[in-house]
């Protein structure tokens, strides 16, 4: 049995270098619907690991008031960004004094700048640091680890302590082959102490999260004095099951604070750790859609492509099979040829398609700064599609050959 099958893939392999460039054309075909199927969905696997690792890391059970809402849009046709009146620091100083729910962290920060430039004795950075004004609890709602040294306690917030946190990129410049804590750097002409440093994040979207400075929120509001501030607010439970009561109750203190009348809609926006994540989930679940619409459709059309180039093989090798009949061989043993051979086409064109897949996806996520997942079901799916797909589109050329009659066969010229 297995001489028997060997033999097949012998003959079957002597017969696709004969026809060299259909079988190439052939394989490129089916190898196209898979590499569509595996990039987009490496690239999608690929999105949603590394949002998730990053949303992550707003923190477990928090929710952030923020200016910007997203609002669904009339008859779900998406959704659109509202844009509310900035969050001013008057407005921050009264809810941290007003917002009173048990077992609640209160985080308050603001974006200095992106722009920053930072020296270290006689080294500089390149102008593309980011600043951050923060308090203590900022750390523990955001999510982030330190690397080494320490985060901010209530008296750096309080005294205004020259101090800062730094991310890790300063580890393979500035301080390079050093240690940072303890250091003194300089930011705008102002020194700072370096007391912290972060664990690597990353970039998303071309924003490097380890090239920023962290430094307390007063500190930063007397170098950045530009008008029109707005600040963030973001609130950890610690007790999952309150999260929505802490919610509740924020909305109303923000809309009292606000000076909103129980008629008038919220003007500021309200995210939980996990909204974006959902948004990205329902984004991705179009894309993945898509992935498999395009692949089945291209593939569909690559069955009908090598099942044409078996029924010309038929055709061609119509001598043959005479021949082969004429010696003792069996229908079942030429219908078997003919769909081994239409199989290993196949198999070649899905192991092309993986191939060139796994290095586009691979491609995509080094270019936009994602975490490269590799596509263990799209991978098995594209496999067996292609296996089907051969099965199905040899069927009917290997069963013509098998019921070709032998006398004729060899009288075909």
């Amino acid at each position: 049995m297995f001489s028997l099958l060997g033999e097949n893939i012998r003959i079957a392999l002597d017969s696709i270098r004969t026809q060299l460039l259909r079988t190439i054309l052939t394989i490129l075909i089916i190898a196209i619907g898979v590499f569509a199927l595996v990039m987009i969905l490496s690239a999608v696997k690929s999105l949603e690991n590394t949002i998730a690792g990053d949303f992550s890391s707003m923190g477990a059970n928090t929710f952030n008031i923020q200016r910007y809402d997203f609002l669904v849009q009339v008859g779900g046709s998406g959704e659109r960004q509202k844009i509310n009146p900035i969050i001013s620091y008057r407005n921050i100083r009264e809810f941290q004094d007003k917002y009173e729910f048990p077992l609640t962290l209160t985080s308050v920060s603001f974006t200095g700048t992106a722009g920053a430039e930072v020296s270290y004795d006689t080294k500089k950075t390149d102008p593309e640091v980011q600043v951050l004004g923060v308090n203590e609890n900022f750390l523990s709602n955001s999510g982030l680890e330190l690397q080494e040294g320490r985060g901010f306690n209530y008296f750096d917030i309080e005294n205004n302590n020259n101090v800062c946190i730094l991310g890790a990129d300063f580890m393979k410049g500035l301080f390079k082959d050093e240690n940072a804590i303890g250091k003194t750097i300089s930011v705008r002409g102002v020194k700072f102490t370096v007391i912290g440093v972060l664990e690597e994040k990353g970039s998303t979207f071309g924003n490097n999260q380890d090239l920023r400075v962290l430094i307390p929120i007063q500190v930063a509001r007397g170098i950045f004095t530009q008008p029109n501030i707005n600040y963030n607010i973001s609130i950890k439970v610690e007790n999952a099951e309150l999260l929505e009561s802490a919610q509740e109750e924020a909305i109303i203190t923000f809309r009292n604070i606000r000076g909103l009348s129980p008629l008038e809609e919220n003007n500021f926006g309200m995210q939980r750790s996990d909204d974006l994540l959902n948004r990205v989930a329902s984004i991705t679940g179009y894309l993945e859609a898509a992935a498999w619409i395009i692949s089945i459709i291209t593939i569909f059309g690559s069955s009908i492509a090598l099942m044409n180039i078996m029924l010309v093989s038929v055709t061609e090798r119509t001598r043959e099979i005479g021949v082969r009949k004429s010696l003792g061989a069996k229908r079942n043993t030429i219908a078997t040829q003919f769909l081994i051979e239409t199989i290993l086409i196949g198999q070649m064109g899905g192991a092309l398609g993986i191939i060139l897949g796994l290095l586009g996806g691979l491609a995509f996520a080094a270019i936009v700064g994602f975490a490269f997942t590799i596509p263990w079901f799209a991978m098995l799916a594209a496999t067996i599609i292609s296996f089907v797909v051969a099965v199905i589109a040899g069927s009917y050329p290997a069963a013509k050959a098998a019921r070709l009659d032998p006398i004729e066969s060899l009288r075909y010229e």
